[in-house]
């Protein structure tokens, strides 16, 4: 296939909106190659090794570790590939040093989601050397099944400890601490994963880590008191993982002008995609709540904040990849639950799924030309399912 038709750089912003980006349609194999390779070098020889999140929460825990573990990278190359990415004299194929060529913490980092996390454990389990200490960091598994996996890297490591802050199911975290894992959960209406790292690690933390905790709480249990907030979300969004763990672990939340000029640079069309769902948005009315309901690539966060705006009490963004974001407000708390009814999960105001009803890619084609219709109806049936059982 033509590289052009998976590149969507080049396209007009309507069309771009409505795909996917060109990491979709590499298929899975090539994907799980990639990551393990990536994992291994990660792995093998660390002295610690953190699974994480790869949004800014995690990330900022994986900051926090490097700074405990005295282990933190030398952020000058991070900076000088930063201020060539916003220098128009130069191309876009010469601007970043691949990650690849740059020196490695002996606090080795392994990204992984929700969906990745029993992959993730089983190449620590394969690849760690015996005695590392491991820590697992924003991650939330679905069910009892990952306590094996847990045991063998227990068995493997000096220390193993789990910090998070999502609704842990009562079974899979007693499962958890029974593999021998040192599981600390802390409550998710009040403090984000970097918040319980900092707490729950024996370290005198400078100030700038523990500013950076705190504007990671405000973004990630949606405070939005603190403007930074959005800019850290950005960054861990737009940067690679080690880029944003080396500067943040630096500088904190305070950015420096060449990531405050890139994040204005990326914004300018950040701001395109938010207005492109916003206009396509539907409201629906769904037991006692008012849903918005929108499709396209966009930051979810702020298109469900703009529809609440207007008067949602909930809001459903559908992606073209297929996945869904769904965020509540102080009078609608049940995103877990509308979420957990089709194959996701996460906390009451603010959740993630993805329906099981892609079969091939001509269910991709009617999900983009007809704008997410049937993932729509599926997740306004479980809203449905949601109103019923909350009013019986």
């Amino acid at each position: 296939m033509d590289d052009s038709l998976i590149d969507t750089e080049d396209l007009s912003l309507s069309r771009k909106s409505r795909l996917p980006g060109a990491g979709f349609f590499y298929p899975d194999s090539l994907d799980e190659e990639y990551a393990d390779r990536r994992a291994r070098e990660a792995i093998e020889g660390a002295d610690v090794v953190v699974v994480a999140d790869g949004d800014a929460d995690g990330l900022g825990c994986v900051a926090l570790l490097r700074e405990r573990y005295d282990a933190a990278l030398d952020v000058a190359p991070f900076e000088e590939s930063l201020a060539a990415r916003t220098d128009p004299d130069v191309a876009d194929d010469e601007d970043d040093e691949d990650d690849e060529d740059r020196e490695e913490s002996p606090v080795g980092l392994v990204t992984a989601s929700p969906h990745s996390l029993d992959a993730a454990l089983e190449r620590v389990a394969e690849y760690a050397d015996p005695g590392v200490d491991v820590y697992v960091c924003d991650l939330c598994p679905d069910d009892e099944s990952i306590a094996e996996v847990v045991g063998d890297i227990v068995d493997r490591a000096e220390s193993t400890r789990w910090f998070d802050h999502h609704q842990w199911d009562d079974d899979v975290a007693a499962a958890v601490r029974d593999a021998g894992a040192d599981l600390v959960i802390g409550d998710s209406d009040e403090e984000c994963t970097a918040d319980v790292t900092l707490r729950s690690l024996d370290y005198d933390f400078p100030d700038h880590l523990v500013d950076l905790a705190a504007v990671t709480r405000d973004h990630d249990l949606w405070i939005r008191e603190d403007p930074r907030s959005d800019d850290v979300a950005d960054y861990a969004h737009w940067a690679s993982a080690e880029e944003y763990v080396t500067v943040v672990g630096q500088y904190g939340p305070a950015l420096p002008d060449p990531v405050v000029d890139y994040l204005d640079q990326r914004r300018v069309e950040k701001q395109q995609l938010i207005e492109a769902a916003v206009d396509r948005a539907e409201m629906e009315s769904v037991g006692p709540w008012t849903v918005g309901v929108t499709y396209g690539r966009c930051s979810q966060n702020e298109v469900a904040e703009t529809l609440r705006e207007q008067g949602a009490d909930a809001a459903v963004i559908v992606k073209p990849a297929g996945s869904a974001s769904i965020r509540g407000s102080d009078d609608f708390e049940h995103a877990h639950e509308v979420a957990g009814l089709v194959n996701g999960g996460g906390h009451p105001q603010a959740a993630g799924c993805k329906p099981d009803i892609y079969d091939d890619m001509l269910d991709y084609a009617h999900h983009w030309t007809t704008e997410g219709y049937a993932t729509k109806q599926v997740i306004l049936a479980a809203f449905e399912q949601v109103a019923h059982e909350v009013d019986e």
